[in-house]
Parts: C-alpha cells; sequence; structure tokens
C-alpha cells in the first residue's frame, strides 16, 4: 500500500478525577492520534505517552515533533506491504518507540481495513473476548481506596492493581489484604524504588501478591534480576521493555516472571507482535497494559490480548472509568464481568468523533507525498 498522508494530531484529554502513580499525577491525558491514508483507505492510530517525560523520556509534543519532522516524511510516498518493512523503513532514527509505535499502529489498522478483516483475526487472535482487570491510582485516603475497590469486586473485576509509591506502600497493600484475603492482587511501583529498597519487597512476599510490576528503575535489567533472585514474588517488567531486543535480554537475565507488554511503548504492534511470540516460545506469559488512552489505542490493545500468551487480565478499561466522553466512537464498554469484547468491524473497529477530534486538538499538521 502506497502510503498518501500521514495526519498527526496532538490532543488533550480531560479525566474526570486526577490519575496518581510514583512519577506524578495526570488530569489531563495528552496523547497523538494519527490517520494514514492509501488511496481510497486510511487508518487511525493513537500513541499516549503522556504530556510530560516523566512515564519515559517521550512525550507528547515531542512524539508530535518527532513524527512531523522526521518520522513521517519517511513513509509517506512510500510502499508499505507489511509492518516490518514499516519498521526497516523508520530504524535510521534511533529511540522514539512511541512515535514509532502510533505510526506502525496506524498502518495495522489502515491495512486490517484493507483487507478486510478485524485487526484482532489479522494477527492470530483465539476469539473476541478478552479478560481484563480493575485499576486504582493514588487515593485521598486508604478507605477511598477500600471503597472503590469493594465496587469493583462487585462488578465482578476478578483481579486488582494497586499503585505502589512511597508514603503509599506497605501500609495500604496491608489494609487491602487484610479486607480482601483471597483477591488476586499486584502492584505498579511506576520505577520508583531500587535494589536498596530489598527489605521492602522481601517484606512483600507475606502478602501473596500475583506480581510486582517495574519495581526499578525505568531502563534496567540486571538489578531486576538480583531482585529477582532474592524474592518469591513474581517481577512484571513493563517501562524497561521497549523493544524485542531488550525482552530478550531481561528473559536471559531471569530478570522477570512476566512482561507487561504495551504496543506504543515497544515502537508498535509489529514490535508487540514480535515480543507476545519470544515471550511465548521462552515460556514467559505476557498481559497488556495501557496509557489511558481513547477507545483507539484501547482498541489495538483489546486486539493484541485476544493472543494466546496473554495470560493476566489486561488493563483495558470501560471507557467511563476516565473519561466523560471518549474521544473514540464506540466507546470501551464492559461485555460482561470483567471482560470486552474486540470488534468485528474490519480494522480496530474505532475512530475519532469529529466534533470531540476538533474540539481537543491542540496541534495538527498533514504530511503529503
Amino acid at each position: 500500500m502506497r502510503i498518501d498522508t500521514i495526519e498527526i494530531y496532538r490532543v488533550a484529554m480531560p479525566l474526570i478525577y486526577p490519575f496518581r502513580t510514583a512519577y506524578g499525577s495526570d488530569d489531563c491525558i495528552e496523547s497523538i492520534l494519527v490517520r494514514m491514508t492509501s488511496g481510497s483507505y486510511y487508518g487511525w492510530g493513537e500513541s499516549s505517552p503522556l504530556r510530560a517525560p516523566t512515564y519515559s523520556s517521550e512525550w507528547a509534543q515531542g512524539v508530535f515533533i518527532a513524527m512531523r519532522d522526521w518520522l513521517a516524511p519517511l513513509l509517506v510516498g512510500q510502499d508499505i506491504t507489511s509492518g516490518e518493512q514499516l519498521q526497516r523503513a523508520l530504524a535510521s532514527i534511533k529511540g522514539n518507540y512511541f512515535a514509532k509505535g502510533g505510526l506502525d499502529l496506524t498502518w495495522w489498522d489502515l491495512y486490517a481495513r484493507f483487507e478486510g478483516r478485524p485487526l484482532w483475526k489479522l494477527i492470530g487472535g483465539k476469539g473476541p473476548d478478552v479478560e481484563v482487570g480493575a485499576d486504582f491510582g493514588v487515593m485521598e485516603s486508604l478507605d477511598d481506596l477500600l471503597v472503590e475497590i469493594g465496587k469493583a469486586r462487585e462488578a465482578g473485576f476478578k483481579r486488582t492493581k494497586l499503585k505502589f509509591r512511597p508514603g503509599w506502600d506497605l501500609n495500604m497493600v496491608a489494609a487491602v489484604r487484610e479486607r480482601y484475603p483471597d483477591m488476586v492482587i499486584h502492584i505498579d511501583c511506576n520505577s520508583a524504588y531500587r535494589l536498596s529498597d530489598l527489605a521492602l519487597f522481601q517484606e512483600l512476599d507475606r502478602y501473596h501478591l500475583a506480581m510486582i510490576e517495574q519495581p526499578l528503575a525505568h531502563d534496567d535489567l540486571v538489578d531486576h534480576a538480583k531482585l529477582q533472585a532474592n524474592i518469591r514474588t513474581p517481577i512484571c517488567l513493563d517501562e524497561s521493555i521497549v523493544s524485542v531486543d531488550k525482552a530478550r535480554k531481561a528473559i536471559e537475565l531471569r530478570a522477570c516472571r512476566w512482561i507487561n507488554i504495551k504496543p506504543a511503548r515497544v515502537g508498535g504492534l509489529t514490535q508487540a507482535l514480535a515480543i507476545h511470540d519470544l515471550c511465548q516460545e521462552a515460556g514467559i506469559p505476557c498481559w497488556i497494559g495501557g496509557m489511558l488512552e481513547s477507545a483507539i489505542g484501547q482498541s489495538f490493545n483489546m486486539a493484541l490480548a485476544t493472543l494466546p500468551n496473554i495470560r493476566y487480565p489486561s488493563d483495558i478499561f470501560p471507557s467511563e472509568r476516565f473519561y466523560r466522553e471518549d474521544l473514540g466512537e464506540p466507546p470501551i464498554t464492559l461485555s460482561g464481568p470483567s471482560r470486552v469484547t474486540a470488534s468485528m468491524e474490519p480494522g480496530i473497529g474505532c475512530e475519532p468523533h469529529p466534533e470531540r477530534l476538533k474540539r481537543l486538538t491542540v496541534e495538527r499538521v498533514v504530511v503529503r507525498a
């Protein structure tokens, strides 16, 4: 398919309430939407690195510029027939995984629409239904947290993810475990700790967590391997896995027992599929994370979550959980307790609502062949 145009939008999507993690607080999610055309066909994609370079070294405005000035010009006018070819076309630019990921994801939606097939089927998904979990950021009080977890339990969610940071750590986990002794729980540290905190993580072993997500530095593998060798609770790597190569090294070093795949973070669906297959061969189970994307970005996560080595409920949320109005249509909704269902429409089956896109766009550019 010859790529004729690439439209790039930087959007700001207000959250219902701030989402607090170890790296800060967001009351608005800045994201990059991409529209790619080939003849009469088009596709949409999304990459959400957040407003500031806190989760990773990338941020929304920087991703917009990288796409506009460097990456999109490498694709327009080219005949791109596979995700691997697209990745080779972008390979001269170092890093910039979220920027590359937004373009790669968009190409896959375009290609699936061209083929007339749902994306999840095109990539080998085992079925449209996806198991999902509940996720809770840092709240005003433990009482507030326990109330919200109770609501999620009543709604049928089968696992709970808790953000974990200094000051919101052992006491929080102890309170949740005391209230819900049999619930599947894991914590997400978002790189807030160091190997010198070993005693803290050894203490966490007593709470029988499903995993500890990204406890140490965002770019570390070696210290994670040392930590994993000294605790019983499985480590899950998130921020550290930005490429197939980093996943391979993490597995070889025994730095983790789980890997969280976020397609935009690893450079796109092409790379996400390769990481999934690598982990499956190595016996490392995976699950799918999110960056509070609109329904557009979450639709890619949903497609990826249909693959056979996704073995833990993924972070794919009903739109109403974070947004009064989702930028994408249709919004993400639960199709059953702790479950969402991927679209049967060609591609991801989702695109921006035109009026909302216009209202929430901060800047836009069109790159032509």
